[in-house]
């Protein structure tokens, strides 16, 4: 940066406070969470900010500070001051002392004083550095900071979600604010007040009337003194509150008489201890922040690192396949202004037809493992085309080869890479593999040997973050990749095409991905076998993918004209249903409308006394709401059927026929291993897990899938009551063992116990409340819950519980044990070591406590049933096409599996399939499958 002040030495106050929480909120949808359970979001936000302002200006004198206690001034004006904040989260609380000891190991100085704020303490410091002859910038988001530019004095909001840093002056604060003088901008905050500090401001004054106030009469006094001139309810309002508004002033103002002292020695920026920095990022887990240390305290780094375009001699003597004449081109990387990788130099070749193609194929089939990356027309890998595949096999290095638009040209080229793609011995490392296998298996490739998934690996490390190629480049490689997005222009996902891109960029990115993929391969294959997650990785997950490949490319056979019939069916029934509504309401009105909706609910027909209401202060018509009374009012039922029978018909049955695949004719849906944290599949493009099948009409959606003609016969496999049979074994439980192993009835057993009545005395009213309870209790049920779904009082659902436990007194004690090895290792496991980080479990907020409580006890319950199944589907397959079956594998939903079985195999697959479902994991109670079969997916369910 350019230093456009008269003053040559430079000083940097940073916020901490304001920084720890923009680095926070930054991650929210993306927290960072270390093996530990921890979240150092706020941390590593923060640690960011601070180097990237070292890295970036190089910064002579430097410090920060800190908030400690409010500010005692500002509470003792306005006792309301910052009174409507929130509690401050707990990753935060928990990031504050690991920065300042970072900042101490850095020998960076601390400004703190108790009672006082960061803002008040940097302005300040400002002032006094101004008048020494420095230049200072205030490195902070915060607005109200403006109020203290001078020549000397700047703001520095450091950069965000892709934009520049911003370094604001007097032009800039004059512009924003609409002020003559940075001071104005004190009395702009007067006028129209902070939500976020809970300053009042005067009532109804908000940003355009503020600039205008200030423009005509300069100052919050100079309107009150002119308030003649003001008209109607404004010139009641601002008289009416003119006190109001000079404290708002007051709170606004900060401070520049601190009890704190510039001292110019102490902020020199020195050299860090950098083996104490070393230890503390270790704790955190940040293992890139250690290279971005060395990099920016070294000082035989240049300024700005670019990509080269020469490689290292070793590098280029071992890697470079074109040095024969006319074999084809190495061209040079350009210069993207992307951040670079982790080496400055590399070397990306672009393969051409010819002798350049058999060079690099003889040199691909020598390597024992590589990278590859397919390059498409689009984002759906079963009608997407090839138009590039990259491959790297050294860090810093690789190979893009071009395939050309016409398709039996581009088979050419796929048929070359065959032996490739389908060797045994070769591992192949991607990031989301399956794309790239469904795409290659139309040019008829079947990917084969080793596999290794980044985005695998990735997700069993920390399955609470999003596991995208830029997030975890940012992660782990400090890197930032630019989208393919950014390369087109900004169009809809599903126009975006790499042939769009002209060759030399499609080899720059396309490689690039390659080299990112290679590289976090060595980072994740270590951390792997730490977190003790490498063998389920192996085992199940990488396996699985092969699996779910292939069930997405099969995809199953939807019936339209039945869908067609159910949804005029539907059409009526919600006709019905409005009609029905209306006629109770007395009126018409858009029952899709919460807000209408609850008009007529609580106001016109006044059905609750108290109604709940949401944050905006409109009633609120959510279904937990409605659900709880619906039992009272019928209106309220049919609000709810008239919801769920529309969601029915627009989400699934006129949705259904619109996604059936124009070449394949049938239904694709996509898996997703990385969504839920507990291992559980998830479904998209379509949803075929969250099919309702509660209701009639749900059920009846399931009709309209069927086998791909006369010659095959739908089978369905279910788990029956997998996950209570998993608790069972895991508590160890007796009682709750025996009843499983002797095949009794569990719900009518558990009943008998807690009623104490004979098992053949149970009535259908005490099996329903027992069922409810053992399903609930996996969840946390409490008696207000159970009391909800059943007919009990609290009071009853109480007993009902307490009975529960001391009938299953196992089960009480695995549970508390559950949630105790959560409090101490950050996490709990499923039975193959599965894990699930609980970074909320020791939180001094109740509510986020309990809810991580909860989920120490049913996401092992969860993520165990998960793995069974999972387990129970590689078996299938690999039986399947050991055997050279016609039948095939379909579709996962929960805890079923659903086949399209060839009639000549019929009887020798319900066996086949039920014997690997029930034998897929050995525990003491017995698993059990229940198979049916049928012409559509309901008869076989």
């Amino acid at each position: 940066m350019t230093n456009d002040g008269t003053n040559d030495k430079r000083l940097f106050l940073l916020d901490a406070y304001a920084l720890i929480f923009r680095g926070y909120y930054a991650l929210i949808k993306n927290p960072r969470i270390n093996s530990a359970g921890m979240d150092t979001s706020a941390i590593m936000g923060f640690t960011n900010s601070l180097f990237d302002v070292i890295r970036r200006e190089k910064p002579e004198y430097l410090a920060v500070a800190f908030d400690k206690g409010g500010s005692a001034d500002r509470v003792e004006m306005y006792e309301d001051y910052k009174a409507n904040r929130d509690e401050t989260p707990e990753a935060i609380k928990i990031a504050v002392p690991y920065i300042m000891r970072i900042l101490k190991a850095m020998h960076i100085p601390i400004e703190v004083v108790e009672g006082i704020e960061a803002d008040d303490l940097i302005g300040t410091l400002a002032k006094q550095a101004e008048k020494e002859g420095f230049t200072t910038y205030m490195v902070t988001p915060d607005k109200d900071y403006a109020q203290l530019v001078s020549e000397n004095i700047f703001m520095y909001k450091p950069a965000r979600m892709g934009n520049g840093i911003e370094i604001w002056g007097i032009p800039e604060v004059q512009k924003k604010f609409e002020v003559e003088r940075p001071e104005q901008v004190i009395d702009y905050l007067g006028m129209m007040g902070d939500a976020s500090d809970n300053i009042p401001g005067l009532p109804g004054v908000g940003d355009k009337t503020a600039k205008k106030f200030i423009a005509a009469y300069g100052s919050m006094e100079g309107l009150l003194e002119n308030t003649d001139q003001l008209k109607g309810k404004m010139k009641e309002k601002v008289i009416a509150n003119a006190e109001l508004g000079l404290l708002s002033k007051k709170l606004a103002t900060i401070r520049l008489d601190c009890p704190v002292t510039f001292d110019a020695k102490k902020y020199e920026l020195d050299d860090p201890n950098v083996e104490e920095v070393h230890d503390i990022f270790d704790e955190l887990e940040f293992r890139r922040a250690k290279e971005t240390l060395a990099k920016i305290f070294s000082k035989e780094l240049p300024e700005t690192k670019t990509k080269s375009t020469k490689t290292d001699d070793a590098g280029a003597g071992q890697f470079s396949l074109f040095d024969a004449p006319g074999s084809g081109t190495t061209t040079e990387a350009q210069s993207t202004g992307r951040n670079s990788l982790a080496s400055s130099d590399h070397l990306y070749q672009l393969v051409e037809e010819g002798m350049g193609t058999k060079l690099f194929l003889q040199s691909l089939m020598k390597q024992s493992s590589v990278c590859f990356d397919t390059e498409t027309t689009g984002l759906d890998a079963l009608a997407a085309e090839l138009v590039g595949i990259a491959f790297s096999w050294e860090q810093g290095k690789g190979f893009y080869l071009p395939i050309p638009e016409d398709r039996d040209a581009a088979q050419t080229i796929v048929d070359e890479l065959k032996p490739f793609f389908e060797s045994k011995s070769i591992e192949k490392i991607g990031q989301n593999l399956k794309y790239d296998i469904k795409v290659l298996d139309k040019y008829g490739v079947d990917v084969k040997g080793p596999m290794f998934d980044t985005m695998l690996a990735h997700y069993l490390i920390n399955p609470d973050m999003r596991h995208n190629m830029d997030v975890l480049a940012e992660t782990y490689l400090n890197y930032t990749p630019q989208s393919i997005v950014e390369l087109i222009g900004k169009k809809g996902k599903n126009q975006l095409s790499m042939r769009d891109v002209d060759l030399e960029k499609q080899k720059e990115y396309a490689v690039e991905d390659a080299d990112i993929t290679l590289q976090l391969k060595e980072h994740f294959t270590p951390e792997l076998a730490s977190a003790g997650t490498d063998k389920l990785f192996n085992d199940i997950e990488m396996p699985l993918l092969d699996v779910l490949a292939a069930m997405e490319i099969e995809g199953i056979n939807l019936d339209e004209e039945f869908l067609n019939s159910l949804s005029g069916d539907l059409e009526t029934d919600i006709a019905q249903l409005e009609k029905d509504i209306y006629e109770v309401a007395g009126e018409e009105f858009n029952i899709g409308s919460p807000k209408q909706l609850g008009i007529i609910l609580f106001e016109k027909l006044n059905l609750v006394e108290k109604p709940k209401k949401t944050k905006t202060g409109q009633y609120s018509t959510a279904e937990d709401v409605l659900s709880y009374l619906a039992k009272d009012h019928a209106i309220i039922q049919n609000v709810l059927d008239y919801r769920g029978l529309s969601k029915l018909k627009s989400t699934y049955v006129d949705a259904l026929p619109l996604q059936v695949n124009a070449h394949t004719k049938r239904i694709h849906t996509n898996y997703m291993q990385t969504v839920a944290a507990t291992g559980r599949l998830s479904s998209t493009d379509p949803n075929l897990q969250n099919i309702p099948i509660r209701t009639e009409r749900g059920r009846q959606v399931r009709k309209a899938f069927v086998p791909r003609d006369e010659n095959y016969t739908l089978l369905a496999a279910d788990y029956s009551q997998i996950e209570l049979r998993i608790i069972a074994a895991l508590s160890e439980e007796e009682n709750m063992i025996a009843a499983f192993q002797s095949g009794e009835d569990i719900h009518a057993s558990t009943a008998a116990k807690v009623f104490n009545v004979a098992l053949e005395d149970v009535t259908r009213e005490q099996r329903s409340n027992a069922k409810t309870v053992n399903f609930g209790i996996i969840y946390g049920v409490s008696a207000f819950g159970l009391s909800n779904q059943t007919d009990l009082t609290r009071a009853e659902a109480k007993e009902l519980i307490d009975t529960y436990y001391a009938t299953y007194p196992k089960l009480k004690t695995y549970m508390q044990d559950q949630v105790d090895f959560a409090r101490e290792n950050g996490y709990v496991e499923t039975i193959l070591g599965r894990r699930r980080y609980l970074n909320n479990i020791n939180s001094s907020n109740g509510i986020v406590r309990g809810a991580a409580e909860r989920n120490a006890v049913n996401a092992p319950i969860q993520g165990s049933a998960a793995d069974i199944i999972k387990i129970a589907m590689i078996n299938i397959h690999k039986k399947f096409e050991d055997m050279n079956c016609k039948s095939k594998m379909l579709l996962q939903v929960h805890d079923e599996l659903v086949f399209d079985i060839h009639n000549d195999e019929l009887e020798d697959m319900k066996k086949l399939i039920q014997d690997e479902m029930q034998n897929a994991y050995k525990m003491s109670v017995p698993l059990d499958v229940e198979v049916g079969i049928g012409m559509n997916w309901l008869e076989a369910h």
